[in-house]
């Protein structure tokens, strides 16, 4: 949820132009900690229809079993709802996959944030043995047998079928998967009748119990770094420690980013479950009780925790249109 304390903040969040809709800021709550989602950004279409098409493809994994709408099922918030997911050949991942949905708007990709935008973010699951287990060569090779693919690919980059096309094809897919118009960004926008009473106290409570210190900005959440355990040690409590905790240490060999994880968006958390990196809380009320106690040092009673829950579920925007809760 949050912390009083931020450990490491090394960039802003990136967003496409707003349309012109979105600039009407009259009744923008530009005060508030958190901001609306652009309705519409500018993407290049024939690339959004390829890369949604690559998004689904199981031929992108050694055994054309696994495609990232496997982990990431947008019928089913960006999610697969498992601890770990599971990968090419029966494998089991080493963390939670996050949803999709809005990850152009965070400002690392992963968990650990070893990637630095949504092209770099795709070598990862090709070639991780328990995700697709693939490597570049193969996911060409199979492309270039495919006329329809062959096709899409010359017309649209003069260099065809190649890693960075590929990348840019399924980025620009994922960069048009926001989830704008939710009643919370309604509500921002001035209309007050978006939410209820009860909605507006549970985020009244967020805001005063510290959460939006880390869950702040258009993703609520996705802009910064936090280690998990500022308050009370996580991990020794939790017990059997993975490689996988270790957080961003595993990418800086930095100790002061042991346990360090980028900061989840909570923009889906009413659709994502279960949560956190290790995928050990099963239920909003378990994460804000572990939030409260290890980012917080607080503790957070079972009526302001229903209203909190009631604030989140305001979050899930729309979807091509429809609304995704």
């Amino acid at each position: 949820m949050g912390t009083a304390r931020v450990h490491t903040n090394t960039a802003a969040v990136t967003v496409v132009p707003v349309s012109a809709s979105d600039e009407d800021t009259g009744k923008l709550e530009s005060a508030e900690p958190i901001q609306p989602i652009p309705l519409t950004i500018a993407l290049d279409p024939a690339k959004v229809a390829l890369g949604e098409k690559l998004f689904n493809e199981t031929r992108l994994s050694h055994d054309n079993t696994i495609a990232c709408a496997t982990c990431h099922d947008l019928a089913s918030g960006g999610t697969d709802h498992l601890i770990h997911s599971l990968g090419s050949g029966g494998a089991t991942g080493d963390v939670n996959s996050p949803t999709v949905f809005n990850s152009g708007l965070n400002f690392r990709q992963f968990w650990d944030g070893r990637a630095a935008t949504l092209e770099d973010q795709i070598d990862g699951p090709t070639h991780h043995p328990k995700e697709m287990n693939s490597s570049w060569p193969e996911i060409i090779g199979k492309l270039n047998q495919a006329p329809d693919y062959v096709s899409a690919f010359t017309h649209l980059y003069p260099d065809g079928i190649t890693s960075l096309t590929i990348k840019d094809a399924i980025a620009t897919f994922e960069r048009s998967l926001i989830t704008p118009n939710s009643r919370f960004d309604k509500f921002l926008r001035g209309d007050k009748q978006a939410i209820t009473n009860d909605e507006k106290a549970g985020y009244a409570l967020f805001k005063e119990y510290g959460c939006v210190a880390c869950h702040q900005g258009i993703n609520v959440g996705g802009n910064m770094f936090q280690v998990l355990g500022v308050m009370a040690d996580y991990f020794k409590d939790r017990g059997n420690e993975t490689k996988a905790d270790l957080g961003r240490f595993n990418v800086t060999g930095d100790q002061a980013d042991l346990h360090t994880f980028r900061v989840p968006s909570l923009r889906l958390a009413a659709l994502t479950a279960p949560y956190f990196h290790d995928g050990t809380a099963k239920t909003l009320e378990q994460a804000i009780d572990a939030m409260a106690k290890y980012q917080l040092g607080r503790y957070i009673n079972d009526r302001d925790k229903q209203l909190i829950i009631k604030f989140l579920h305001t979050l899930p925007g729309e979807y091509k249109g429809k609304p995704l809760l």
